[in-house]
């Protein structure tokens, strides 16, 4: 039994040792298997935090560059800081338009853009010679003004008895009454030619169209219906097709100034030749005449509007239009919205001979006046400094002359701020 149970301890001690050895394996096993698998969750979650870190890092600096505004490039922008770096004389030249008639070599205004800083030239007259020879002036204008600060360059081109460039490379212009025969369509498309041509002679502004409606009998409106100046039609469709005018000339990169605002075609008198028959007594705010230009700058937002140098005794009896701030601020901004440039028609005209000292009357030389709009400008209004215009009106052969005269604009934006205080600036400039 001794021997037996000998034997028999010892084989279950073997087996007992196998099994604990087969235990320390399996441990050893389990606890490797175990550790691979911490190492690789380990690096995982190492990989990903280095991942969200690194978005993390990228969000913020892009967040950064984001938070980093960008230049403000708006025409406001540009207007303050062009008129920041002019001196006072250069701010009150940019408000002034020196005509060059026909004929007239084009150095004769080096000096007054280079020394005077006159911001805009009238090119005016009977141009008989064509594009090119347009084209040829306003080049040499344009380099006699700064290159970052070119001229603008303006005419009268409306059509009929007001078209002032002709020759090779000028489309005979119909009158605006005969423009008013097209639909707006066609008349669109043709003011798109006719401001190309404008364009390739080097015009970028034409000072047109007219908008105003008759309503008297069309022989005795002097100004606008014996010369056919309006499109002659009702407001409404007055409106329509000076809207297809604007925006032809818009199509072919040419600005326009809508005019005469509120009107002047219940008047009998001729601004440029009278100061008689200029009363207007019938004309209403609010009515279908005015409301004409109101539709057109709603739908066409025209660079400018030029003022009538008529009185208007329904609406504000104390001023011409070109002086009232009732008309101007009061109706033209404050009610019809408009806040592009606002400009007078020719202040050398006859209704407006009085302005300035009697020694003065009758000198060919450029006045700067002080509008009463003007102190109210904003500097949001416009893109471009404004104009001051010399105005040649046809009433047949006889009374084909040249004007020359000045033209203050309200709503110039910064450089109108910037005049304000200068009363005295424009006597200077006119010695």
């Amino acid at each position: 039994m001794t021997v037996v149970s000998t034997a028999h301890e010892r084989r279950v001690t073997r087996v007992l040792r196998i099994i604990a050895v087969l235990a320390v394996i399996a441990m050893i096993a389990a606890l490797t298997g175990l550790g691979l698998l911490w190492m690789r969750v380990h690096d995982a979650s190492r990989t990903a935090g280095h991942a969200q870190a690194s978005a993390q890092t990228t969000g913020i600096g892009e967040l950064g560059r984001s938070a980093v505004p960008k230049p403000d490039t708006s025409p406001a922008v540009r207007a303050r800081s062009a008129v920041a770096a002019m001196s006072m004389e250069q701010r009150v030249g940019q408000l002034v338009m020196a005509p060059l008639s026909a004929g007239t070599d084009p150095s004769s205004l080096e000096g007054t853009i280079r020394d005077r800083h006159v911001g805009s030239v009238l090119v005016i007259g009977n141009w008989n010679d064509g594009v090119a020879s347009v084209r040829q002036a306003t080049d040499a204008l344009q380099s006699y003004a700064p290159a970052n600060n070119r001229l603008l360059m303006t005419t009268d081109q409306e059509g009929g008895q007001v078209q002032h460039l002709q020759g090779n490379g000028f489309s005979a212009m119909p009158s605006a009454v005969e423009q008013g025969r097209m639909d707006t369509d066609q008349l669109r498309r043709s003011a798109a030619v006719w401001g190309s041509q404008l364009a390739q002679a080097g015009i970028n502004v034409d000072l047109a169209p007219v908008v105003g409606t008759v309503t008297v009998a069309r022989a005795s409106n002097a100004p606008i219906g014996a010369l056919d100046r309006d499109f002659g039609l009702d407001a409404a469709g007055n409106a329509a097709h000076a809207g297809a005018f604007v925006l032809g000339m818009r199509d072919a990169g040419v600005a326009t100034s809508i005019k005469h605002y509120p009107s002047l075609g219940s008047v009998t008198g001729n601004t440029d030749f009278t100061a008689d028959g200029i009363l207007d007594t019938t004309t209403v705010l609010d009515g279908d005449v005015v409301n004409a230009f109101g539709t057109v700058i709603a739908q066409t937002q025209p660079a400018m509007v030029m003022m009538s140098l008529a009185t208007y005794q329904a609406i504000d009896p104390s001023a011409p239009a070109a002086f009232s701030s009732t008309i101007i601020d009061g109706y033209l901004r404050a009610r019809q919205g408009y806040q592009g440039v606002v400009t007078s028609d020719s202040l050398s005209a006859a209704a407006r001979r009085p302005v300035g000292r009697p020694s003065d009357r009758g000198r060919r030389r450029p006045r700067l006046h002080r509008r009463a709009g003007l102190r109210h400008a904003d500097p949001r209004r416009v893109e471009r400094e404004g104009i001051l215009r010399r105005g040649v009106r046809r009433q047949g052969d006889a009374q084909r002359r040249a004007r020359d005269d000045v033209e203050i604009p309200d709503g110039i934006g910064a450089v109108a701020d910037a005049i304000r205080p200068c009363r005295r600036t424009s006597q200077a400039l006119a010695r």
